[in-house]
């Protein structure tokens, strides 16, 4: 009871923070975030919100995001749900009265707001993110599963069970297929379930029996890349046959067309380009890793978290989720979670240089738990980059980790990660190679060692400049906010002043902080 006292508590504080339940559009969280569409940004207090003990920072997006931590946020999201359809059932006549205001001002602010921080090249990694992002819970079940059952099969355990854990792991993976073109169609504006049977062509059994460029096609040739580009021809198509189908007969015309064009593309076509790029995409890492291991791993994982920064990570998805289907893992994700132990490094360098700091020093002893699993983003948005210097010195861990595990790569010991997702100790049960699983799990292990070594060695002897350790060594005490589930903040005080020094605040006055709103700055799985 104590524990759903303070999630309501917490829920609590923060809506009226937000403008209240009639300022609310949409409400939904992910790993570590509570998301909320608003009508009129400017209500927003982010200063108090920031202020809260159980917030970890907020970043601006698509939604307003506030950052409470895996697991909290789960358990707040409903508590928040909760007041808002209460505040609403109150005052029902107020909130319409009010709404189409607010939704004007809202989409005038977003509209600028995203003409400004959004380019079409970004855009579109979005969307191909958004495809594999929701496959990411099956890819992680199934893979944990082949694990499970491959350590089984070596220990000669269960054999009557080992065909049916075979079978569970393996069947979402014969069909992603379909599962991307459903989602692909979704997200281009098509119909999602044409997206998916045009895909389906992809995996069918009876494509063996055609050929195609002067070989005979087998089945799953192209793989999800495939897929991609079947769903996002059939939704063209789908549209031109909206636009001039009479509307008597779009029932029937705009399905068959849609299926039957796409379909033949597909296979007299897309299966086969995708097929020869899927192939280069596996032969390309195997050969980066197994000819300059160190170097590719060093570049990799020191440049991993700048490109979370920019959202540049999303076009690695496509990718990760092809060497799984060729290979069974990827071998790229071990060594990109390097950078995750960087951050963890760099953050625990900050919490011995800042000792009288004791607002940072809680907000790392709150995160580092989320930063051991692989979850990135309140050590990033609440201590390294409002800092500057430590995230810098994070990447630089982040090198010197991925230099490790691709060290071991070059040398002959493959480790890779059967699913995306999860990274840090949460990827030790997903982890899988070519020499066992003991000799894998040691090889990332140390490589994590490492990481955490160097993130804090770099950052504690080069993290901070003399003036950066005279602004933030200092005793900060946190604001005390005092908040009603339907009022708002408390007055200003004098602590007010105090907030102007703490990372992440947007009067800061640290020469190195990055303001980490940007619409740019996409979720830290690292």
């Amino acid at each position: 009871m104590a524990t759903e006292d303070k999630n309501r508590a917490t829920a609590a504080a923060i809506l009226p923070l937000v403008g209240g339940a009639a300022n609310v559009s949409s409400i939904a969280h992910c790993m570590t975030r509570l998301r909320l569409g608003l009508h009129d940004r400017s209500l927003v207090d982010d200063e108090a919100l920031k202020a809260l003990p159980a917030v970890m920072g907020v970043v601006e997006d698509d939604t307003y995001q506030i950052v409470l931590g895996p697991g909290t946020v789960a358990r707040v999201t409903p508590e928040f749900e909760h007041l808002v359809e209460e505040a609403r059932e109150a005052a029902p006549a107020q909130a319409a009265v009010s709404a189409d205001d607010l939704a004007a001002q809202g989409a005038a602010i977003k509209a600028q707001q995203k003409a400004k921080n959004a380019t079409p090249f970004k855009l579109f990694l979005r969307k191909i993110a958004n495809i594999f992002v929701p496959l990411i819970p099956a890819l992680i079940g199934c893979g944990i599963i082949a694990g499970l059952n491959g350590l089984l099969v070596n220990l000669g355990w269960l054999p009557a069970v080992t065909p049916a854990l075979a079978a569970m792991a393996s069947g979402f993976m014969a069909l992603i297929a379909v599962f991307v073109g459903y989602n692909t169609a979704k997200e281009f504006g098509g119909t999602p379930i044409l997206g998916g049977a045009v895909a389906a062509i992809i995996v069918f059994p009876g494509v063996a029996n055609i050929d195609a460029f002067g070989q005979t096609l087998s089945p799953g040739q192209g793989g999800v890349l495939g897929a991609l580009g079947a769903a996002v021809l059939a939704v063209y198509v789908e549209k031109w046959c909206r636009r001039w189908v009479p509307e008597a007969l779009d029932v029937l015309v705009t399905p068959t067309l849609t299926v039957l064009i796409s379909g033949l593309a597909t296979i007299f076509g897309l299966m086969y380009v995708a097929g020869e790029i899927s192939s280069a995409i596996g032969t390309f890492a195997d050969w980066l890793l197994s000819t300059g291991g160190a170097g590719a791993g060093f570049v990799l994982g020191g440049l991993f978290l700048p490109l979370v920064m920019l959202g540049l990570h999303q076009a690695l998805i496509p990718i990760h989720t092809t060497l799984i289907e060729q290979q069974g893992y990827t071998v790229l994700l071990p060594i990109l979670a390097m950078a995750g132990a960087g951050q963890v490094g760099a953050a625990m360098a900050v919490y011995f240089r800042l000792p009288r700091n004791e607002s940072i020093r809680r907000t790392i002893k709150s995160a580092l738990p989320a930063g051991l699993l692989g979850v990135g983003e309140p050590l990033i948005y609440g201590v390294s980059l409002p800092l500057g210097r430590p995230f810098i010195t994070a990447c630089v861990g982040g090198a010197f980790g991925g230099g490790f595990v691709g060290l071991f790569n070059q040398l002959g010991d493959t480790v890779g990660s059967t699913a995306i997702g999860p990274s840090g100790w949460a990827l030790f049960p997903l982890l899988d190679g070519n020499h066992g699983l003991g000799s894998t799990i040691a090889i990332y292990g140390a490589g994590l060692l490492v990481g955490y070594v160097a993130g804090f060695l770099a950052t504690y002897f080069f993290g901070f400049s003399k003036d950066l350790l005279t602004e933030f060594n200092v005793s900060q005490e946190p604001q005390s906010s005092t908040v009603a589930a339907t009022g708002g903040p408390h007055p200003a005080t004098d602590a007010d002043a105090d907030r102007a020094d703490v990372p992440g605040s947007k009067d800061s006055t640290d020469p190195g902080s990055t303001d980490p709103g940007s619409p740019d700055k996409a979720p830290a799985r690292v």
